[in-house]
């Protein structure tokens, strides 16, 4: 158990007293006595001033789900402060969390307050405040208590939402609740079009200016306004490049991952149902639904992606997706079953957009073209480029993210290709 030490300041001015009084008084100068005087104060008060009791010290954190870049603050709890003049604590050093003071090291008078810790995550995951040490000190400095080591504690850090935006509709909506345009007549509010009166249509529907003008009855028809079932593919098979958090460059992951968010948050706030499947090891597939609470869950999950050297890309991507979804798949392409699966998914009828994350993760490859790690990366990126034109031909879109707007082309393109009749056999 930790208890209370005399600090070396103490033991000095208590050695220095007790030597200048005894050789002043067995040597005859009266000058050791004066010299000694002022330490046999200090330790005179350093001495009295020990503390009586031994406090139980604890951190706790202001916020424990955090988006990158912002901050929270890690303060101390300490239930007995008497007798305790100043508080020091040092925190380790974290990945991809910066702290102010930007060591990690912070101390106080007590008048001035418990001192306080600042971290800020600057990348998406699961990230930790270091393990800290902290040390309580007496009045006169006379007593020390401590430092003991107090554990890591972690908080949680989704994504932030790249800037995204979208004023195209999504091409086949199939379901009822949201903001999109069907291609089927129904109930709604969307002006479709005027028709002669028929049975079943209801009186409220009639339009009197036409049907007086003609001398028929006319009613107005409309489209019924629907969501859509909109699935985010994110390859968590591998991460390529360097992550330098949200103040450096990105590697495929980060861009995935947070190209992943704005997706879905914009499908959300606009009352489509999304659902998120995560291709990795310990592959995680969350279903179709809509709500703040869900696009909640779907970040969090976006937010425990982890990557492992031995994931093996699957053969078929298993949403349970109907012809009339929309799936994005958000992959740097480098691997052929994930293609495969890609392509796959767009021969069973669903419209499939892959966008491409790749960035600027292998810009920087190396400066010497015959070094072999420089070839290595060529050879794979001419590979990637092989494969992303075979999903080109297939009729699969393949749009690097450049956020806002990115899709906006693509999906009125796949709205239009909608509507053309197509062949059966």
């Amino acid at each position: 158990m930790t208890s209370w030490r005399p600090t070396p300041a103490l033991v000095r001015a208590s050695l220095l007293a007790f030597g200048g009084v005894a050789g002043g008084v067995t040597l005859g100068q009266e000058v050791l006595v004066v010299l000694a005087a002022p330490f046999a104060v200090l330790a005179a008060m350093g001495l009295v001033a020990r503390p009586r009791t031994a406090p139980t010290v604890s951190a706790r954190l202001d916020h424990y789900h955090l988006h990158e870049g912002q901050a929270t603050t890690s303060r101390l709890v300490v239930d007995d402060l008497a007798g305790v003049e100043h508080v020091t604590r040092v925190a380790a050093p974290a990945a991809h969390v910066a702290t102010r003071p930007q060591h990690g090291a912070a101390g106080n008078l007590l008048d001035e307050g418990l001192p306080t810790v600042v971290s800020s995550p600057r990348r998406w995951g699961r990230r930790a405040v270091g393990a800290e040490r902290v040390a309580l000190t007496s009045a006169w400095a006379g007593w020390r208590w401590g430092p003991v080591d107090l554990p890591e504690h972690g908080f949680t850090v989704l994504p932030q939402t790249a800037p995204y935006d979208s004023r195209a509709e999504v091409p086949q909506p199939d379901g009822l609740v949201g903001r999109h345009r069907s291609r089927r007549i129904g109930s709604g509010t969307e002006f479709e079009g005027i028709r002669h009166f028929a049975a079943g249509d209801r009186l409220k529907r009639i339009n009197w200016p036409v049907s007086l003008r003609t001398s028929e009855l006319h009613v107005i028809t409309t489209r019924a306004e629907q969501d859509a079932g909109v699935w985010v593919v994110v390859d968590g098979l591998r991460d390529i490049g360097v992550s330098g958090g949200i103040d450096g460059a990105s590697s495929t992951l980060d861009l995935t991952v947070r190209a992943a968010a704005a997706l879905a948050e914009h499908h959300v706030r606009t009352g489509d149902r999304v659902g998120l499947l995560v291709v990795a090891g310990d592959g995680t597939r969350v279903p179709l639904g809509s709500g703040s609470r869900h696009l909640h869950r779907l970040r969090g999950t976006l937010a425990r992606v982890r990557t492992e050297s031995r994931s093996v890309a699957p053969e078929r991507l298993d949403l349970g997706a109907g012809a009339g979804s929309v799936v994005y798949v958000l992959s740097p392409m480098f691997f052929t079953p994930l293609v495969t699966a890609t392509a796959s998914l767009q021969r069973s009828g669903a419209s499939v957009v892959v966008i491409d994350t790749l960035g600027d993760a292998m810009s920087d490859a190396g400066t010497d073209r015959l070094a072999l790690s420089s070839l290595a990366a060529r050879m794979q990126k001419v590979e990637r480029d092989d494969r992303l034109e075979r999903l080109a031909a297939l009729g699969t879109p393949v749009v690097p993210w450049r956020g806002p707007g990115t899709l906006d082309t693509v999906l009125r393109q796949l709205a239009r290709r909608g509507q053309v009749p197509k062949v059966r056999a």
